[in-house]
């Protein structure tokens, strides 16, 4: 399959909108659990050549600065805060954090008359690349749920200026975190891309072999 080698070298590293909204003092919080909300969408890949689908990737997936990729995932962490003072001490009563997740992956339209070998590299590569995305949404929900454990866990301080100073740092050193844990990731991915493509790619063939066979 010689149409492999037009894609040996497809980058899949995610878009990740990472974005911290703050953690605000509430008067009351109705219930303190992290919330996770994850949608997906899909952009349009038209083709029936592996060159023409590699074009439209680039062409028409989700913008990362200057370059596109052939997918993303994009993550947003909020969070609410109710702070408690008492016997001049003040503490965190609640946390909660809030994550937003939105899965954006490719749809091949001209599936139906193109080669069976491209539709084999297509499934191999589509799925690769939406596991990929469902990881990178993994790892920010874990960093979610680590957050707010580390929130709740703070120590009381004197003040609520100084408990809310802390609660920053805090969340800056959790995203942080999550932002080094989702680099390491891509850089996994990026190192053995090619070699996990190709045993799709014989895996797939096999079984469609296996499959004719019967």
């Amino acid at each position: 399959m010689n149409f492999v080698s037009v894609w040996a070298s497809w980058r899949l590293i995610a878009f990740l909108g990472t974005v911290l909204c703050g953690f605000v003092a509430l008067a009351s919080l109705a219930k303190a659990d992290t919330s996770v909300r994850k949608s997906t969408v899909y952009f349009t890949v038209r083709g029936k050549t592996a060159s023409e689908l590699d074009s439209a990737l680039m062409r028409n997936g989700p913008q990362a600065g200057m370059a596109r990729h052939p997918g993303a995932a994009q993550i947003k962490f909020s969070g609410d805060i109710k702070y408690a003072e008492a016997r001049g001490q003040c503490s965190v009563a609640a946390a909660r954090v809030n994550l937003n997740l939105r899965l954006i992956l490719p749809n091949w339209k001209d599936r139906n008359g193109a080669p069976r070998g491209l539709a084999v590299l297509w499934d191999s590569l589509s799925g690769d690349i939406k596991r990929h995305e469902e990881r990178h949404a993994e790892i920010a929900t874990q960093h979610a749920r680590q957050m707010e454990q580390a929130l709740k866990s703070l120590p009381p301080q004197k003040t609520c200026e100084a408990m809310q100073a802390l609660v920053s740092r805090t969340t800056d050193d959790q995203i942080a975190q999550h932002d080094e844990a989702q680099r390491r990731f891509d850089q996994i991915e990026m190192a053995n891309f090619e070699a996990r493509i190709m045993r799709l790619v014989k895996e797939r063939t096999a079984q469609m072999q296996a499959n004719a066979a019967q």
